[in-house]
């Protein structure tokens, strides 16, 4: 709910209604800034961030804003280098509604005729730039998420009417059927067989800016679900979830290569194929090292990947490179390497090919 504007023509500082030192001649920065340390986080990173309710009227955001869907806003950041954070889609669809602008003492976002799928965590910070090299001012931010309430859309629209949720044994997961309305009852249900799944507020829980989580995933919860939210009417469904156990451990890529034929002949074609199985949502990129390489060899490389089902609710992705040597000879014959690398580290094998 948007509090009531403040009445004085200027927008108060964070702490201006405390209690000053009588002396004028002290400087009061000094203890405001321990005073500014020992206050919680997400209140020191309100400091350069503002709403613009009125004319010549502005109002410090707390944590969680809810506004009707429909409603314009306009957001204040202090600064004159400023980098603003808003739900992605706005910028996916260079939605018109969006406006930024960077004036001299701060920069101005305005989302006009918002809708329900506007709801997100809009943030701003300042940028400190020496050059060409600009880093976030971590002392200088400013964060709100927004509910756009929508009782005829009480999930946040998505763009696709069934997703999938990879279960990780080592990480949590989130199932994200996000609501626009805070105060919505949501429950998780799954299809098959029909039951509401318990949510016990530790090992899953609810939150509405993020949906359903499950902080330690087990392979027992696969398999298709699906929220219902309820608020003063009707209950809605939210879109289907396919939840996916992932066999495959985060690390390194685990990688094996093989050459096809194993003993290759004068003039044969030969493949060099070095497999990578890992997390089904992490990519892999493949470098070759191989023996006609220096002098330029013409080979060709050819990279692909599939999701393969290794039992009921178990998926891993499996990714190949394959390197082709067309008309085989002597000087192909040698050591050939394959470096495989993920997010999480490389792996390099090899393998040898002989006439």
């Amino acid at each position: 709910v948007i509090g009531q504007p403040t009445k004085s023509k200027r927008p108060k500082e964070h702490g201006e209604n405390k209690i000053k030192p009588v002396n004028k001649k002290v400087r009061p920065k000094a203890p405001k800034t321990k005073e500014r340390e020992s206050v919680d986080s997400s209140l020191k990173s309100q400091s350069i961030l503002t709403q613009v309710m009125d004319k010549g009227h502005f109002q410090k955001l707390a944590a969680t804003l809810s506004l009707a869907a429909g409603q314009s806003i306009e957001l204040r950041c202090k600064g004159n280098n400023v980098t603003w954070n808003y739900p992605s889609y706005l910028d996916t669809f260079k939605d018109s509604r969006l406006s930024i602008k960077q004036l001299d003492r701060y920069s101005q976002l305005i989302l006009a005729n918002s809708t329900a799928a506007d709801t997100g965590e809009y943030s701003c910070w300042l940028q400190l730039c020496t050059g060409n090299k600009c880093r976030k001012d971590e002392t200088k931010t400013g964060s709100t998420y927004i509910f756009f309430t929508d009782k005829e859309e009480l999930f946040v629209p998505t763009p696709s009417y069934f997703e999938i949720v990879y279960l990780n044994p080592d990480k949590p997961a989130v199932i994200p059927c996000r609501v626009t309305t805070p105060s919505a009852k949501v429950t998780l249900h799954r299809e098959f067989p029909a039951e509401e799944i318990e949510t016990d507020g530790t090992d899953i829980f609810y939150d509405a800016k993020k949906g359903f989580v499950f902080q330690h995933p087990t392979s027992d919860q696969k398999g298709i679900v699906y929220c219902k939210a309820e608020s003063q009417g009707a209950p809605q469904i939210s879109i289907k979830y396919h939840l996916l156990y992932v066999e495959v451990p985060r690390g390194p890529p685990s990688a094996s290569i093989a050459v096809l034929p194993s003993r290759a002949g004068a003039g044969d074609r030969v493949h060099v194929v070095c497999t990578v199985l890992g997390e089904p949502d992490v990519d892999v990129t493949f470098r070759w090292q191989y023996p006609g390489q220096e002098s330029e060899r013409p080979v060709i490389i050819q990279n692909f990947w599939r999701l393969i089902n290794r039992g009921i609710g178990h998926t891993t992705r499996i990714s190949k490179s394959v390197l082709l040597v067309e008309d085989f000879e002597d000087r192909d014959v040698g050591n050939y390497v394959c470096i495989a690398q993920n997010l999480q580290g490389e792996t390099a094998v090899a393998t040898q090919a002989e006439l």
